[in-house]
């Protein structure tokens, strides 16, 4: 190779270099490049950082219910009412409530009732009782709190059905150890399905436990009617149950609630269109069919995973139109400009996303 020859092939090699470090910097600033960039995408971003903890004990705590410990090092605290994303191995995220020792930063402790497929489960809980086992690495995300204890409240009412005894069961403790104003009404379809019996028994007469092949269903009204000016009442349990309670809640209590499920809003759905900025394209969505699963037809990739407004993997950035929240998770600041795809919709006719 002569000198020239030489000359040239350096030339060459060192434009092709300049051009491989602008377009990674291109790539960086937009993903999807050579779409155009958008300020501050939120589109596919992870919403925290996932920890790796080790499944230590595994251990059935009622019939259909089994208890998780994951185990790490100087967790993140927590208060009463937090809950976890727990990554599964198949890559499912699922949400469950913490029912350990807030003072315990070693480890976590969640527990999960199996839901069959006949009664809506899909997939998460039975990987939960069948697949994960002592020794077990998951990932966690959180912990986050949309459901925390109220220091300031003059007495409580605490309401739970069946597995909606778990994030209740550490504000239980709480209020118990400072020795506040408290009674809990806990219902379950029978006694041997219902976790944590004997743990809430332990705290003393203020518990009622009812189970409705023995007792029938709970009286909520008399419970709510029995109740201090300024109670704060907590519920957690089945829809129909946080329904009731509603319903029946004096004017003078404030109800704070957690649902396992989104709640039920299909009345006076309307259908609407998606623009999907990036690509241009435009997205029917019928008055019986999610943002999700219309998006999916055009955008197969796009990702989602537990499709009840929880988890926060499908959270898309709203650039035009209003928006009708029905997560359980957004703060007032992220809806103002994004939504979770999978159970929110539109107010009017038209959205126009991030995509």
């Amino acid at each position: 190779m002569n000198a020239r020859t030489l000359r040239g092939a350096v030339v060459v090699a060192g434009a092709a270099f300049v051009v491989r470090r602008a377009v990674r910097r291109r790539v960086r600033r937009s993903p999807l490049w050579p779409m155009p960039a958008l300020e501050e995408p939120t589109s596919g971003r992870p919403r925290a950082r996932a920890l790796s903890l080790r499944v230590t004990r595994h251990e059935q705590v009622a019939e259909g219910v089994v208890q998780l410990r994951l185990e790490g090092h100087d967790l993140p605290a927590w208060q009463p009412g937090a809950h976890l994303d727990l990554v599964l191995p198949s890559g499912l995220v699922r949400q469950y409530s913490l029912c350990g020792d807030p003072e315990d930063t070693s480890s976590y402790t969640v527990a999960t009732r199996f839901i069959p497929a006949d009664e809506g489960g899909r997939g998460g809980s039975r990987e939960v009782h069948e697949q994960v086992r002592e020794g077990t690495e998951v990932e966690v995300r959180g912990p986050r709190n949309r459901f925390p204890l109220d220091a300031a409240a003059p007495a409580y009412l605490f309401v739970a059905g069946g597995i909606g005894i778990t994030p209740i069961l550490p504000m239980l403790r709480e209020v118990a150890a400072r020795g506040a104003d408290w009674r809990l009404l806990y219902g379950g379809r029978s006694l041997a399905s219902m976790p944590f019996v004997e743990d809430v028994r332990k705290l003393g007469g203020r518990v009622t436990v009812v189970a409705e092949d023995e007792d029938g269903r709970p009286d909520l009204a008399a419970a709510l009617a029995d109740t201090a000016p300024g109670t704060a009442v907590y519920c957690c349990g089945p829809e129909g149950l946080m329904a009731a309670v509603e319903a029946a809640l004096p004017e003078h209590c404030t109800l704070h609630s957690e649902r396992f499920t989104p709640r039920n809003s299909v009345e006076g759905n309307g259908p609407f269109e998606v623009e999907l900025r990036r690509s241009g394209r435009i997205v029917d969505v019928p008055a019986d069919t999610t943002v999700l699963a219309a998006v999916r037809s055009e955008v197969p990739t796009v990702a989602y995973s537990c499709e009840q407004g929880f988890c926060g993997t499908c959270q898309q950035r709203v650039l035009e139109g209003e928006i009708e929240h029905r997560d359980e998770l957004l703060t007032d600041a992220e809806r103002a400009d994004s939504m979770l795809i999978c159970v929110s919709r539109a107010r009017g006719k038209r959205l126009v996303l991030d995509l």
